[in-house]
């Protein structure tokens, strides 16, 4: 790996130090916890908040949904901005946005407030999640980059682990309290992040491409919209027109970001096939892993009778040995290249989703603690490359579009496979345990394909390109 050397290359970046101040990865790697923590928090208060705002299944479906729209839909502008604009300035901006939004969220009188402020939550956490990984990347080269983003990329496992579960026990005074916890927390990175972390910017700013963030934008808004709606029927009319509307939009992106001097997303980098191998992975990553087991404690809930507390407790299994694979992949690295970790993943993804097969109602629960082991592993090792690869596959001075473009994929990709999953486990008129758990093993064999076909891409996809300085290379 040559990122020391193309750091020291690039301008923006000479002169600092390999292993950053300690306050670039702790107040980030903080964000990234609270940011997956706030996003899987519904998975165990949905039914108490349900019953608090009187939403039927239909404001359901958009409460589950609506933190994913605004997440996507952000996520690659605000890394652009973070470049150009100062990433401790976006990643401020993100926090300040989290705290109202949280507070909106925890003063809701019906759902339909609660939706918007959970999209909002979602924006502030494309903030948070592009700006930080950014400052990450920004920070940190070389071996201690890879110690950084393993840090980083073991947030992700750790908030799906905590989320659920302290949202749930709070549920036990009110579903409001997570959002006023989540409220204080948000202040208190904004405060820590605004008297800590150094400013950084690109060296050579591109400014807003405002036609860039429209279409993107509105392209990614009018998919996910599609989505959400589907879940409610896939014959309703909206659904075809917001899927027309998306690939005009997305295709009117790709159009002026052809054409524009300093484009919000390069088309250059479409030509970097790490680039595309790490923004592919990431797709497959939220489509194949994240859809579902986001969607897991529900089946169980379901088919089994779990309570959100139980399904959310038991779904641990995963999150933590993803936790602690991400954690420990940094040893890895100095021995194997990351193409082959993020492959190994995903694999691993695959036979812990196929071991899980078998589902039966009045099954008994623990043997699925296999096959979540054997998953968790796999999604902590992918997390851990993919946050490494999203600041090394653009030039080092785009590590937060990187991030951005790179968490675009993850969570298009896990909006994807909810509605994959859903639509596959529960899309006949029999609801009953037999039939959601024979839905639940043909999601679970659908996506074990997914991800050993994202691993095999992985793998035969070959980076041929030429490099730039001011990109490392990563076998």
């Amino acid at each position: 790996m040559t990122s020391s050397a193309s750091a020291a290359s690039t301008p923006a970046l000479a002169g600092r130090r390999a292993d950053g101040p300690a306050s670039a990865l702790v107040v980030p790697a903080a964000a990234t916890l609270l940011a997956l923590m706030n996003y899987c928090a519904l998975l165990g208060t949905l039914v108490d908040t349900a019953a608090g705002l009187r939403a039927g299944p239909t404001a359901q479906i958009w409460m589950m949904s609506s933190i994913s729209l605004g997440l996507s839909a952000v996520l690659l502008t605000a890394g652009g901005l973070a470049d150009d604009h100062g990433r401790r300035r976006v990643f401020v901006g993100g926090a300040v946005l989290l705290t109202l939004a949280s507070v909106a969220c925890a003063l809701a009188p019906n759902a339909a407030v609660f939706v918007a402020g959970r999209i909002a939550q979602g924006a502030a956490s494309a903030a948070l999640i592009a700006g930080g990984l950014g400052i990450v990347g920004h920070a940190f080269s070389g071996a201690a980059r890879a110690r950084a983003t393993g840090v980083w990329g073991a947030m992700l496992g750790l908030g799906i682990a905590l989320g659920p579960v302290t949202a749930a026990a709070l549920t036990g005074v009110t579903w409001r309290l997570w959002y006023w916890t989540c409220a204080a927390a948000a202040i208190l990175l904004a405060v820590a992040a605004a008297r800590s972390l150094p400013e950084s910017r690109a060296d050579r700013p591109r400014g807003l491409d405002l036609p860039g963030v429209v279409t993107m934008s509105g392209g990614v808004t009018a998919l996910l919209t599609a989505v959400t709606v589907g879940r409610t029927g896939w014959t309703r009319p909206a659904v075809p027109v917001l899927l027309v509307a998306a690939a005009i939009l997305l295709g009117a992106f790709a159009a002026v970001e052809s054409r524009r001097r300093h484009p919000m997303l390069d088309p250059a980098l479409l030509r970097r096939r790490l680039f595309l191998v790490s923004t592919g992975a990431a797709l497959v990553t939220g489509l194949a892993v994240i859809g579902v087991m986001s969607y897991l404690g529900t089946l169980l809930d379901l088919a089994y009778g779990f309570t959100p507390l139980t399904a959310a407790l038991l779904l641990t299994v995963w999150s933590v040995p993803s936790f602690a694979s991400a954690l420990q992949a940094r040893r890895l690295t100095a021995r194997v290249a990351p193409r082959p970790l993020l492959a190994a993943g995903l694999l691993l993804s695959a036979v812990g989703e196929a071991a899980m097969l078998g589902l039966t109602p009045g099954g008994n629960w623990w043997r699925l603690v296999p096959g979540l082991v054997v998953a968790g592993v796999g999604s902590g090792l992918a997390n851990a490359v993919l946050a490494r690869l999203a600041v090394e596959s653009v030039p080092a001075d785009r590590a937060a579009m990187g991030s951005g473009a790179n968490n675009t994929a993850r969570y298009v990709g896990a909006s994807l496979g909810v509605a994959m999953v859903v639509a596959i486990a529960t899309g006949g008129d029999d609801r009953s345990p037999a039939s959601l758990t024979h839905g639940a093993n043909i999601a679970l064999v659908v996506s074990a394909v997914l991800a050993a076909a994202g691993a095999v891409l992985v793998v035969a996809v070959r980076d041929r390109q030429p490099r730039d300085a001011a990109t490392p290379a990563v076998r």
